[in-house]
């Protein structure tokens, strides 16, 4: 099937899951977005995908978003959906709307530091390692509300809602109670009516947990494979 072809499957499998969930409404958004995943796939599938309606992309790496963005002609927004290094973060704030994996108070600093040079406020999602993964970034559930109080108080940084990378099962199913947990913090976070936040997205859900993660409150999905086929790598 044709990227286009994916884009449309994709499109009704999540319709379906909203309506089999009705957690979107109850945090006050009537929709899930599709963010197209492009990483190791190239600027012209990336202008299939917009032309087939993607209007927004995630990167997992700094520099390979920059140099696709020089080439691309169409207007995107791009978000960065991989682990950022402070030494890029210089780079990720001068091209990203949404940065969706930060996971410390020295990162968010710097975050804040450069997008105040650059006379920015810089969206930003705090990544939840709720499976508590060893070979996954994030925080801990534990100390979301500590975080997210802690970055309300930055003068250039937003803080936009929540982001977690189930751990993979071969029966997504498996996956239910992990994004379970994750609507509770985000509905937690969301209740503390933190100042200067703006707590509207709760991503999670990639190729293969997608229409779970819908059924259980995500409303911004992230879908490489799904759409583009398997990577070149």
């Amino acid at each position: 099937m044709c990227i286009a072809g994916n884009l449309a499957q994709i499109r009704e499998n999540i319709i379906i899951a909203e309506k089999k969930a009705n957690k979107i409404q109850l945090h006050g958004y009537e929709y899930v977005k599709l963010v197209a995943v492009t990483k190791n796939h190239s600027v012209l599938a990336m202008e299939e995908a917009i032309a087939a309606g993607v209007v927004s992309v995630g990167e997992n790496r700094v520099q390979e978003a920059l140099g696709k963005a020089a080439d691309l002609k169409a207007a995107v927004e791009w978000q960065l959906i991989g682990h950022l290094q402070s030494n890029k973060v210089r780079q990720a704030v001068s091209l990203f709307d949404l940065i969706q994996s930060v996971d410390s108070q020295r990162l968010a600093v710097e975050i804040d530091r450069v997008a105040g040079k650059l006379n920015k406020r810089q969206d930003i999602l705090l990544q939840i390692n709720v499976a508590k993964e060893e070979s996954k970034y994030g925080i801990a559930a534990t100390d979301l509300m500590a975080l997210g109080q802690f970055i309300s108080n930055l003068e250039h940084v937003r803080l936009c809602g929540l982001m977690t990378i189930a751990p993979f099962y071969e029966q997504a199913e498996m996956a239910r109670p992990i994004f379970q947990e994750m609507y509770q913090l985000f509905m937690e976070l969301k209740a503390a009516n933190l100042k200067n936040t703006n707590i509207q997205w709760l991503s999670m859900g990639m190729t293969n947990d997608y229409i779970v993660a819908v059924e259980e409150g995500s409303n911004l999905v992230r879908i490489g494979t799904g759409i583009f086929g398997q990577r070149d790598y």
